[in-house]
């Protein structure tokens, strides 16, 4: 089986999704957040402050184009949408998996705006990056799963039967 890429805004729950879906299908798990600190040896926030936004979008799209994964499932960070080498490197090695959900939960979900690692810059809000996001985020998926009022065993569902149909 080829990889999943879960692609989505932050708070849609790509990681969570991500570790019980690879272990429903017996693959591995990647999350290429945690990817970017372990070869920064810092937090993403910690890079975002420290070197930009720029240099951070940067390096994410450097681990990610470089990445050689067969048969798991990668949670992206929120932002792999804006580099288009590394979504044409996803979309190569995989299904692209955008779980949408609406900004009004995203809200909800995302209390740490300022210390998550959110590609986030001076005077933006999550309105503002979900309103620029989410054309790219349908522009690369290849299946949408609605995920607002849904838990993750319905999530999961959901995937798989997409999954099934491909």
């Amino acid at each position: 089986m080829s990889n999943i890429i879960l692609i989505g805004m932050p708070g849609a729950g790509k990681s969570t999704v991500g570790v019980l879906l690879a272990e429903t299908l017996g693959m591995g798990f990647i999350d290429t957040d945690s990817v970017i600190e372990v070869q920064e040896g810092r937090g993403l926030q910690d890079i975002i402050n420290a070197d930009g936004i720029n240099t951070f979008l940067k390096i994410e799209e450097k681990v990610v184009v470089s990445m050689d994964y067969k048969n798991a499932v990668i949670a992206t960070g929120g932002s792999v949408v804006y580099s288009k080498a590394a979504m044409n490197r996803l979309k190569k090695d995989g299904t692209v998996v955008y779980l949408e959900v609406v900004l009004d939960e995203i809200i909800d979900r995302v209390d740490n705006i300022t210390t998550r690692g959110i590609v986030l810059g001076e005077n933006q809000s999550l309105n503002d990056i979900h309103t620029a996001r989410v054309p790219l985020y349908n522009k690369y998926a290849d299946m949408i799963v609605h995920c607002t009022d849904r838990n993750i065993e319905q999530i999961i569902q959901n995937i798989l039967e997409h999954l099934k149909k491909k």
